[in-house]
């Protein structure tokens, strides 16, 4: 111990000497750092407010693309959230009768003149049939359900926790409208399905001809999420991912490059969002004819085409999920309600309550008087729930 030689010798600092803080070199901000890794102010960059994946006003690309095949069906003429009529979302004079039934009605009923009453109503119940066997015009849908006094119906799909089924189905519409309404067709050798085909079979020779229906998507996406067991939030990951892929690398999703694009996007999504994340080799198991190498490579090449950027902001995601509500909407893929039973009004009202309490607390805390209600009006005192907050 007393050689001086050791590597366990120390030399205390001279008498009357302070240690002077350590600074590290200055390195002005418009000096670009040398090497592979990145400063973060360079990853930024200076067009991000219009990168939907990025910031929180910019809009979905998906939407955009959605609302083209309005746009081709109706032209000018459809109203609705973004449209080219500002129209508020209900209606305050005008109802779907206005739009069409009255004034198709009106010219074949008064084609010619109308001669007596019966005459009229005859024209009536024979335009009314007609009308009613246009193809194409009366779209059958599914009836909704609506609260009532003894009935009241919730939407358990919220923000923090979406439904997983019918998040999934609108991921697959959001992929469905992005390769149908493609502004061209680009697109990289790492992503292409005849290069790195997903089975042993292989694709057919007019694979890239064709576009995949919803159905199709939505098969292929929800068998990833059953087998891995993933969440629904993990699936708005994905399209953000998906969007900002298509952002970065200016490809564009090709019924010959979706299922590798979506696999990717769902592979890094996984990892990112999920605290016990799928392996390379567990998504092996559930497609048999994928290598290990080939699902290292793709996730690889895809970090790096997003420049590494995996954060998601949380107004970017609520973003993407109300989007994927109003998509849902215009489709006809509507959130089923689930009655409420009384446990749940149970342990609605008792998480209530304590929201109630603690507010109570720190009103009295501050000095403010609360006035009783008569819901705390009882003999034993303030009336409680009995519920198990989970």
């Amino acid at each position: 111990m007393g050689n001086k030689n050791s590597c366990c010798a120390h030399s205390s600092p001279p008498p009357g000497r302070k240690d002077l803080p350590h600074f590290e070199e200055y390195i002005p901000k418009e000096q670009e750092s040398i090497g592979n890794i990145q400063h973060i102010s360079e990853r930024e960059p200076e067009d991000w407010d219009a990168d939907p994946s990025l910031h929180p006003k910019a809009g979905t690309i998906f939407m955009e693309r959605s609302k083209v095949s309005l746009e081709t069906t109706f032209g000018n003429r459809w109203i609705g959230r973004g449209g080219p009529v500002a129209w508020p979302p209900r209606s305050p004079d005008l109802t779907s009768l206005d739009f069409f039934l009255w004034g198709q009605m009106k010219q074949l009923v008064y084609e010619t003149v109308v001669e007596t009453e019966e005459d009229l109503v005859a024209r009536i119940t024979v335009t009314a049939d007609a009308i009613a066997d246009m193809p194409g015009l009366v779209d059958v849908r599914p009836l909704k359900k609506s609260s009532s006094c003894s009935t009241i119906y919730l939407d358990d799909s919220t923000v923090s926790q979406p439904n997983l089924k019918n998040t999934v189905k609108c991921v697959a519409l959001a992929i469905y409208y992005h390769i149908k309404n493609r502004t061209s067709h680009r697109q990289l050798d790492i992503f292409d399905e005849k290069l790195h085909p997903l089975t042993r079979d292989g694709v057919a020779d007019d694979y890239d001809k064709h576009n995949p229906e919803h159905r199709q998507i939505y098969k292929f996406v929800r068998t990833l999420f059953n087998a891995a067991q993933l969440t629904a939030e993990c699936a708005i990951i994905t399209l953000v991912y998906l969007e900002r892929l298509l952002t970065y690398a200016e490809v564009d999703i090709t019924p010959a490059n979706w299922k590798r694009i979506v696999l990717g996007a769902i592979l890094l999504a996984s990892k990112v969002w999920d605290d016990q994340a799928v392996w390379n080799v567990d998504y092996c198991q559930i497609l048999k004819d994928i290598t290990v190498e080939d699902m290292n490579e793709l996730e690889r090449q895809f970090l790096e085409m997003l420049q590494f950027n995996i954060n998601v902001p949380s107004s970017v995601y609520a973003k993407y999920y109300f989007d994927l509500r109003t998509l849902a909407e215009a489709n006809d893929l509507s959130f089923p309600g689930e009655p409420l039973s009384k446990d749940r009004a149970q342990k609605l009202e008792a998480m209530s309550r304590v929201c109630e309490d603690k507010v109570t607390e720190q009103a009295l805390r501050n000095g403010f008087k609360k006035w009783s209600s008569l819901d705390n009006v009882s003999t034993g005192g303030p009336r409680r729930s009995v519920a198990i907050l989970s």
